[in-house]
């Protein structure tokens, strides 16, 4: 046995300094995954900017430090499994796979390209993609049925979606979180990327959501509301218990996050940017959120 004075002493100073290093670290790859989102834009095709620019701290967060996933073996069967239910955000879900290693970021060059796998909705040829969506308000049916399919296993793998708030207006959502918490399923959790805006304006004068909060808890689920630009809200929303309930995570974003010039604004929801677009854009999120 080691003598007390060989055994290793972490103190707190040392444990903050590896906190600080992980969290920049984070940071870094949520300015890449800016990069990409930029890049995948500014194809011939263009991309779904806004709503991509205001999931990056959530995915990031997912991916790199809440779900138990395996890059190198996608289809492990006691993997977590996340489903996008707002798919017109799948830009955002392929540079995060990226940075997370499931595959090349290389590969992203051909976004968009003919015959290629990566389209603008997420598309199950693309490693780490669970599920196509994008036809929206099906997303949280599906994860009901992964959550069901896990207890009926016996597995303690969790199923995460990913849901846009202009998609909440969908019936069939509510049809699902009543299903959810009728069935207890406390290993189902909700994100939504509560951005406030959608293609025809903002939500609440498309169709009222608010109290949202309140409305989730009527529908039988635990609530947390976070600012989803934080990533260390959201990893402590996403790893606290349910208490026996599915969970919702109402994330407030803002769409466009990273480029100051459209950020919270309706017209950055699609963008097919040119050369000098791309450039002014990537300038801007190589500056960081600051």
């Amino acid at each position: 046995m080691a003598e007390p004075s060989e055994q290793p002493v972490t103190s707190a100073a040392q444990a903050a300094a590896v906190e600080a290093g992980d969290a920049a670290e984070l940071a870094a790859v949520a300015v890449r995954v800016r990069e990409l989102i930029v890049q995948m834009c500014a194809s011939s095709d263009g991309g779904h900017l806004g709503g991509s620019m205001s999931l990056v701290e959530i995915l990031v967060t997912l991916y790199h430090e809440v779900l138990r996933v395996d890059p190198t073996r996608p289809e492990l069967p006691e993997r977590d499994v996340l489903l996008l239910s707002k798919g017109h955000g799948a830009i955002a879900l392929y540079a995060v796979l990226a940075t997370r290693g499931y595959f090349p970021v290389e590969w992203l060059d051909g976004y968009a390209a003919a015959g290629g796998p990566f389209l603008a909705h997420p598309n199950r040829a693309v490693p780490g993609v669970e599920m196509p969506t994008g036809s929206l308000g099906h997303g949280l049916a599906l994860g009901v049925g992964h959550a069901l399919a896990g207890r009926l296993d016996g597995s303690d793998r969790r199923c995460v979606v990913v849901l846009g708030d202009g998609e909440l207006q969908e019936g069939s959502v509510w049809e699902a979180a009543m299903a959810a918490s009728s069935l207890g399923l406390d290993r189902l959790t909700a994100v939504i990327d509560r951005n406030g805006l959608q293609l025809g304006g903002g939500t609440e004068d498309v169709i009222t959501l608010e109290p949202l909060a309140d409305r989730w808890r009527a529908f039988g689920w635990t609530v947390r509301e976070v600012d989803g630009h934080d990533r260390v809200a959201l990893r402590e929303a996403l790893t606290a218990s349910g208490a026996g309930r599915p969970v919702a995570v109402i994330a407030r974003t803002v769409k466009g996050r990273g480029l100051p010039y459209v950020e919270g604004q309706v017209r950055s929801h699609f963008a097919r940017l040119g050369e000098t677009q791309r450039g002014r854009a990537l300038r801007a999120v190589r500056r960081g959120i600051r």
